[in-house]
């Protein structure tokens, strides 16, 4: 068996169901699970009706680059999203079976495993980007997003030694768990840093829809590279997704764009993989991309979401509204992993320990002290989860 597969951790969510193993919520009070970004909102039914209507395409073989409408699709999206000039569908997109498998295929493609290579990651973060560096033989490199650095990364941390080895920089924006956007400073500063030492920039943007101000959409990697005149993208992909945006978790389906020449070599790569996008999610895919209006309709939901929950749990701990994805990223006056324990076993509520998304570097775990609490639920759910996390947290104080 491959020896790296014994240097991955457990996912979080198994950590959570040990955590909360044994524990027995009051029966009365409704289970409402706030610990994993799975959108619950409803699916639109013309991309169900666009995914049926396709079922008969599972009768061919799909390509590994996808039907040309898809990519065509996508690229416009990109191009009235991100004001971008015209994007090429044949060589700068590819659509890919959701963010998260291309995540970490990505890696395997980019990291050239004899040159003891480090790979970059915001610090917490998406566990899928250690997961992608250890088992493509590199060492991942974590820099720690706090409220002291304004939760942005620390590439100044990087000494030049290890700059020399890095191959790799993953980049979440909006950030999960923070919410937080990148600005154009910080694109700036990173684009510098990969001219000078020539690593591939990862632009994990899965939660670029998902932001509170229709005048402001967040700002984007690509976006980012344009404005400040870097034609091509070089070194830069962006990993898109629909889970998130059009409330398709299940149908398992994203893009990657960015960079020609990179794109090049990850299709030969995902062509050995073996990972096509069948014919009807495709179909559904491409009616998804060319919609707005259920977007929109998207956004509203979660906005209502966070002007109603966020002053009830605000009340108790410390959070605030984030830039853009849905969630709150909250200080518990505990230790996380007891708060979330006692909250399920108090009040039914499931929230995400923030020490579970994070790993301990320089002795500090810097999502120690946090939940990350998903407002994916319904209103009234999400309602009610506030108010019992703020009366937990009131009785979890007075008892102090």
């Amino acid at each position: 068996m491959n020896p790296d597969l014994g240097k991955l951790q457990p996912y979080p969510f198994e950590r959570l169901r040990e955590l909360l193993a044994g524990a027995s919520p009051p029966a009365q009070l409704p289970h409402v699970n706030l610990s994993i970004g799975e959108p619950k909102h409803a699916t639109p039914p013309f991309i169900l009706e666009a995914l049926t209507k396709a079922l008969p395409g599972l009768a061919q073989y799909p390509s590994t680059i996808g039907v040309p409408e898809l990519r065509e699709a996508i690229a416009a999206w990109l191009a009235r999203r991100f004001e971008l000039p015209a994007v090429d569908p044949a060589t700068q997109v590819l659509p890919v079976n959701g963010s998260r498998e291309a995540l970490f295929a990505f890696a395997q493609a980019v990291v050239d495993r004899t040159r003891d290579a480090l790979v970059i990651s915001p610090n917490p973060f998406y566990q899928i980007y250690e997961g992608a560096a250890l088992l493509a033989g590199a060492q991942p490199l974590f820099l720690p997003t706090t409220p002291d650095n304004g939760f942005r990364m620390a590439f100044e941390r990087v000494t030049p030694g290890e700059w020399r080895r890095v191959q790799l920089v993953y980049v979440c924006s909006p950030a999960n768990p923070t919410g937080r956007v990148m600005a154009l400073d910080e694109w700036r500063e990173l684009f510098e840093l990969s001219d000078r030492h020539g690593f591939v920039i990862a632009s994990d943007e899965c939660y670029s829809e998902i932001y509170l101000d229709e005048a402001h959409p967040p700002l984007g990697g690509l976006q980012a590279a344009h404005a400040l005149g870097r034609a091509g993208f070089p070194r830069l992909v962006a990993f898109g997704s629909l889970s998130k945006r059009s409330n398709v978790p299940g149908l398992r389906s994203g893009f990657v764009a960015g960079d020609a020449a990179v794109l090049k070599k990850f299709l030969l790569y995902r062509t050995y993989h073996g990972n096509a996008m069948s014919p009807p999610v495709q179909a559904a895919s491409i009616a998804a991309w060319k919609d707005e209006a259920h977007v929109r309709e998207n956004r509203r939901l979660y906005a209502t979401k966070f002007a109603q929950a966020t002053p009830i749990v605000a009340r108790a701990l410390q959070t605030s509204i984030p830039e853009a994805a849905f969630y709150l990223w909250a200080r518990t006056p505990i230790d996380d992993a007891e708060y979330a324990r006692r909250l399920y076993a108090e009040r039914n509520v499931t929230v995400l320990p923030g020490s579970f998304l994070a790993r301990t570097r320089d002795g500090l775990n810097p999502g120690a002290s946090f939940v990350r609490i998903a407002l994916v639920a319904g209103v009234d759910e999400v309602l009610d989860a506030a108010r019992r996390i703020a009366e937990f947290t009131e009785t979890l104080s007075r008892s102090q």
